[in-house]
């Protein structure tokens, strides 16, 4: 019995001269490293851990045949704490990409709902500075325009060409009853119904309703992509910081991480090899996105480019006050012939008491948000949409080159520091060294890979849809139409 203690505590002693060499301190012939970092990580109740190793017979995955400072229990909590720790690396790498992208969406949907603000203001204030006594009318289908016009661009499933000619569709009975046949009385609901169905037969806004669509759609529709396309990329970094891991990758990254502890070595960091066949099994899914995040970027890059110019939301926005008052003075021209076609399709105006008001519109209402626009007018949204593409550019290869990252920043042994492999402390990882992706992983020596995370599948899908969709193409097409 003498003869066994003493083997046993030779083994014991061996082990953690072990961990002193990669410690780099000489600890006692005790558990008490291990019980030391297990309450500090708050990985469980301390009274669990061992305080002298013992054969650990009932573990499952930090098996050794040295006498071991783990128990089952411990073994569960770490195997929890290896999947936390390595979804808190990947949230902490991907931190940076995260907030450029989701600040960017915020801060340019902000200031394309001050855009919409400020072109309903200058539509507005177009009527009450030129045409007053339907200021107060036509105010009413501004604001239901505009109001069309941000329901598209943040995502309403709605088409350009249908709001813009219900906007002049509801505004012809004011113009014709203001403008084209004036009177002491107000139109019926009746006749300005018939005039509003009549609108498109008659143009009286000649080619301007025409334009206004080629200018909304050619604007607008990639202004709305390029929004989607931000909220995408939020969507993707949120999937992939919370990726669901497989039990093989679970057990492998226990294996990695904290079966060294069970050994008495606690500051032991595994092989750079070793990692690598690990964490690029683990993330073999985020390999497969590499490609489509590529493709990503590449189609932000050429939305950022197609809003420029005359494309640029600012500039249609903030002109299609110009194009209301051309609209209306082709109205006053065709005035004659519009009466015409009018009396032809509608019979003579049907009218009834005044009721329409001056103009009521608070001009001051947006000063502050227009002086605001105006002082960081140096750096337009073009600057901005160029400068937000500049700083996304070094992420192209984030995905593909994530595994290899994690290792050599954060998990790996520097070279020439003695590391773990999995079972002991060696000088270097002899096995073979497999590439990133899931075709890569069948010869995996650490890790099974059995395929692509249907989550993971679905987030391709997403990146394929926006660089398929081509919206950039279609804008300019629209603006073609238009004009």
């Amino acid at each position: 019995m003498g003869g066994k203690s003493l083997c046993l505590g030779v083994l014991t002693v061996a082990v953690l001269l072990l961990a002193a060499a990669s410690q780099g301190a000489e600890p006692p012939p005790s558990c008490e490293a291990v019980r030391k970092v297990f309450q500090l990580r708050r990985l469980g109740p301390l009274g669990g851990v061992p305080e002298f190793p013992r054969a650990g017979v009932d573990l499952q995955v930090c098996t050794s045949e040295n006498p071991t400072c783990c128990t089952k229990k411990m073994e569960e909590r770490y195997q929890i704490a290896a999947k936390q720790d390595i979804q808190q690396v990947l949230q902490t790498s991907s931190a940076t990409l995260k907030f450029l992208i989701s600040r960017n969406a915020a801060a340019f949907q902000e200031t394309f709902e001050v855009l919409i603000r400020l072109a309903e203001n200058y539509t507005s204030t177009l009527f009450c500075n030129a045409y007053r006594s339907m200021a107060a009318e036509a105010a009413v289908h501004v604001q239901e325009f505009f109001t069309d016009v941000g329901l598209f661009l943040f995502g309403t499933d709605a088409s350009t060409e249908e709001f813009v000619n219900r906007f002049f569709d509801t505004l012809f009975p004011v113009v014709y009853n203001h403008v084209i046949n004036p009177g002491l009385t107000d139109i019926s609901l009746e006749y300005a119904e018939c005039l509003r169905a009549a609108r498109r037969d008659i143009r009286p806004f000649g080619n301007i309703p025409k334009k206004a669509i080629g200018q909304m759609g050619g604007s607008l529709l990639p202004s709305r992509a390029f929004l989607q396309a931000l909220s995408l990329g939020v969507e993707v970094i949120n999937t992939t910081d919370h990726l669901r891991f497989s039990r093989e990758c679970s057990r492998a990254l226990l294996r990695m991480q904290y079966c060294p502890h069970c050994q008495g070595l606690t500051l032991s960091k595994p092989c750079l090899g070793y990692c690598l066949n690990i964490i690029r099994g683990c993330l073999a899914d985020l390999a497969e996105v590499d490609l489509h995040w590529q493709g990503y970027i590449q189609a932000l890059e050429e939305l950022s480019g197609a809003l420029s110019g005359v494309h640029s939301i600012e500039h249609v926005l903030l002109n299609f006050h110009s194009l209301v008052h051309d609209a209306l003075v082709q109205a006053r021209i065709n005035g004659p012939e519009v009466s015409e076609q009018v009396n032809k399709i509608c019979g003579p105006p049907v009218r009834k008491p005044k009721q329409s008001p001056g103009c009521s519109f608070d001009q001051n209402k947006d000063n502050q948000v227009l002086k605001m626009f105006s002082r960081d007018s140096k750096q337009t949204l073009t600057n901005r949409r160029k400068e937000f593409v500049r700083h996304l550019r070094p992420y192209r290869a984030f995905y593909g080159g994530l595994a290899d990252q994690l290792c050599a920043s954060e998990l790996a042994a520097a070279d020439g520091l003695p590391c773990w492999n999995g079972g002991d402390l060696v000088r270097s990882y002899t096995h073979r060294v497999v590439g990133s992706g899931i075709k890569a992983q069948s010869a995996n020596p650490e890790v099974k890979v059995k395929g692509t995370d249907p989550v993971i599948s679905q987030i391709i899908d997403k990146l394929k849809h926006v660089i398929q969709s081509e919206p950039a193409r279609n804008a300019v097409m629209s603006e073609e139409d238009g004009n």
